[in-house]
This record gives structure tokens, C-alpha cells and sequence, in this order.
């Protein structure tokens, strides 16, 4: 009988075909051939719930995850982000700001990086040029006027996503939400700075690249697409979205996805009670079609899943993932670290929209309270 080591490329590719992501590095450890077959394979793992992306662990810097499948968080060393602030994730890559206000997008386990250049400023007064010192504030009884650079490494960029997977095109085009209005900007390989997106002074709430175009959701649920030619701006589109106030409370924030090649926007509602923070109530799915410039109610979204936070969102199908809930919509805190509270590290949770009640996914004590989890799809291919 033949030993497992001697069993061909191919064979062995296919068996990691039906593997999961950490499973396929377990698969690699086995010995040298399947390792190098673990490292060569071209193809995605199996089908996985997304990872959240934590902080770093304070006395040795390892990047912290968590797979929510395994109910497991793993502690990864990964230099080029010690000391960076996640502030958004796409296709498997991941986009920080370092403490002096410089970014990298990056494949946190391929190591492969962009750095990109100083990003625009987050306010017309506020310049990185004259920001505060964090070492002056643990040396004055009052806070001193001004943003401090740990303030604003948490601030600058709300959200950022990318067009493409760089590793499959290397045209892709980053687009970020940054500053005090969430406006928006983008960079492209080879370009020596951020473009600014011209648009209406209002805060923008999200960011979508749909069917070849970038679409962007304002606070007043008006939608834009950015046209880059011959000026990049940003162009009212689609059918009138009437902003919603329901029992559920107010909607606090506002998501786009490419839910299998249609546009959903999904509005989030939140309530306070008496000096509480507001946390979530409940969610509201509305289809908004563009080429019959009308609206669709989704009062569920079947064996399907959304996952939503500053990443760009992303859903799972139930049937592919058994541990995976389906009609529901998982969800990570709203975070403006500017503020001195730690606004909405408690709320995080998982939305039935079946019975509208909301659950915990996570095990207590997973969180660091420094960081924002962030939703990550891992990518080593």
C-alpha cells in the first residue's frame, strides 16, 4: 500500500479543494510534499464563514484573529502591521494606518503589501502636520486642543475597499471613505497620491463596487456613482430612497452589497435608553434597482447570510456552511474612536430575520477593547 506522502499533486490538491482555510495550513504541516502542494494550490479553500481581524497582543505584537467556525482566535506574527489600526478589509486583503498616519493595503498571510501615499487630510484644520504628540497628553491635567496621532489613526479612514483582488489584476483601484464627512478618495498602482472625489458636503456611509462602477451611500440614504471622467465626481443615481424611522429606532448606519449580482442597501437601526450608548435594534433590507429606478422590499434573505461591518460586505450561503445561520445578518460595532468613549464596543451580534431577535456569535472574552473587529476573508492564494 502506497503512504499517504507518495500520493500525486493533483491528487492531494483536490483533497484541499475540500478543505478549510486553517485546515489547509494544518494539511501543510503534515510533511514536505503536501506542504509544498498546501503553498502551490491556485484554487480558493472551502466554502468558510469570514474571520474577524482583532488587535495585536500587547507584549508580543502577534495580529490576533478569530474564526468564527471554529469558535477559535489565533495569534499570527506579521510585522508590517505591528502598531497599524484595520480600518477595512476586502478580497482577503486588508487596509492600516500606522501611528503616523501612513497606509498599507496588505494579504496579512501572503505578506505581499502596497504602501500607499499620506493619505488627504481629515479635516481643512486638521493636517497631519498639526497633530498632538500622544506623549503630551499623559503630561497636562487638561486635554490640550487638537487631535492626537493615536486619534487620528483610528479616525482618518472609515472605509476602504478595492475594486479587484490585486493578486488577480494589477489595476485595481482602492476607494476610501476618509475624514470628518466620510469622503470619498482613490488610489491606483503607480499613482503618487490620493484623488479626491468631488461630491456633496454631506457624511457618506458607504462604499460599493457593483458590475464595474463605484456606488456610494450618503447618511441622507441618497445614492451616488462616482464617475471618474472628465473630473472624478459623484453622480445622484437610482430611485429616491426615503430615509426610515421605525419602531426599531433611528437608522444609524447604512450598508451596500453585491448580494450574487443584485445591489442591496441594508439600513441599521439603533436605540438609547435614558444615557445608554445606542445599540442595534434591528435591520432593514431594501433592494433599490437601478434600471427599473424603483425600489424592493426584502423582508428575508432566505439560506443566506450578510456579514457587515467596515469591511466590504460580504455574504455566505448556509447551505455551503452548515454552522453558518441563515436568514440573519452578523454584525460588528460602529466605532468613531475620535471620541474618548469607546463607542459601540459592546454591540455586536447576529440578526435573525426571521424572529427580528438579536444573538451573540462570539464567545465572551474574545474581544480586545482596542481595535475594531473587522470581517476578513482569508486569502493565501
Amino acid at each position: 500500500m502506497a503512504a499517504w506522502s507518495d500520493l500525486t499533486f493533483d491528487a492531494l490538491e483536490h483533497i484541499t479543494s475540500f478543505l478549510s482555510f486553517s485546515d489547509r495550513y494544518r494539511f501543510g504541516a503534515v510533511c514536505k510534499n503536501w506542504r509544498s502542494v498546501s503553498k502551490g494550490t491556485q484554487h480558493p479553500p472551502a466554502p468558510q464563514l469570514p474571520w474577524l481581524v482583532l488587535g495585536e497582543e500587547s507584549e508580543t505584537r502577534k495580529r490576533k484573529f478569530y474564526s468564527l467556525s471554529e469558535d477559535k482566535h489565533y495569534s499570527i506574527e506579521i510585522p508590517e502591521l505591528y502598531g497599524r489600526y484595520i480600518c477595512g478589509s476586502s478580497h482577503g486583503w486588508l487596509f492600516a494606518v500606522d501611528i503616523k498616519i501612513s497606509g498599507i493595503i496588505i494579504n496579512p498571510f501572503t505578506r505581499k503589501y502596497y504602501e500607499l501615499p499620506p493619505l488627504p487630510a481629515y479635516h481643512k484644520n486638521v493636517d497631519v502636520t498639526t497633530l498632538i504628540d500622544e506623549k503630551i497628553l499623559s503630561d497636562c491635567m487638561e486635554r490640550p486642543r487638537g487631535f492626537t496621532f493615536g486619534q487620528m489613526q483610528t479616525a482618518i479612514v472609515f472605509k476602504a475597499i478595492l475594486s479587484h483582488d490585486p493578486n488577480e489584476r494589477s489595476d485595481f483601484t482602492t476607494m476610501i471613505l476618509y475624514g470628518q464627512m466620510h469622503s470619498p478618495a482613490f488610489w491606483r498602482p503607480g499613482d503618487s497620491s490620493w484623488t479626491v472625489v468631488d461630491g456633496p458636503k454631506c457624511a457618506m456611509e458607504d462604499v460599493l463596487y457593483f458590475k464595474g462602477n463605484f456606488y456610494i451611500i450618503s447618511a441622507m440614504n441618497v445614492l451616488y456613482v462616482v464617475d471618474f471622467e472628465p473630473e472624478p465626481k459623484l453622480i445622484k443615481v437610482g430611485p429616491r430612497i426615503c430615509p426610515q424611522i421605525s419602531e426599531e429606532g433611528c437608522a444609524l448606519q447604512r450598508y451596500l452589497i453585491d448580494f450574487d449580482g443584485f445591489m442591496f442597501l441594508i439600513e441599521r437601526f439603533t436605540r438609547s435608553v435614558g444615557n445608554e450608548l445606542p445599540i442595534t435594534h434591528g435591520f432593514n433590507v431594501i433592494e433599490p434597482n437601478l434600471e427599473e429606478n424603483c425600489l424592493y422590499d426584502w423582508y428575508g434573505i432566505g439560506d443566506y447570510a450578510f456579514f457587515l461591518g467596515r469591511n466590504s460586505a460580504i455574504f455566505v450561503d448556509s447551505s455551503d456552511v452548515p454552522e453558518c445561520k441563515k436568514n440573519a445578518i452578523y454584525f460588528t460595532h460602529i466605532t468613531e474612536s475620535v471620541s474618548p468613549v469607546e463607542f459601540g464596543f459592546h454591540d455586536l451580534g447576529v440578526y435573525d430575520m426571521t424572529d427580528k431577535m438579536i444573538n451573540t456569535f462570539y464567545s465572551v472574552g474574545v474581544f480586545p477593547r482596542v481595535d475594531s473587529p473587522v470581517w476578513f476573508t482569508p486569502n493565501s492564494w
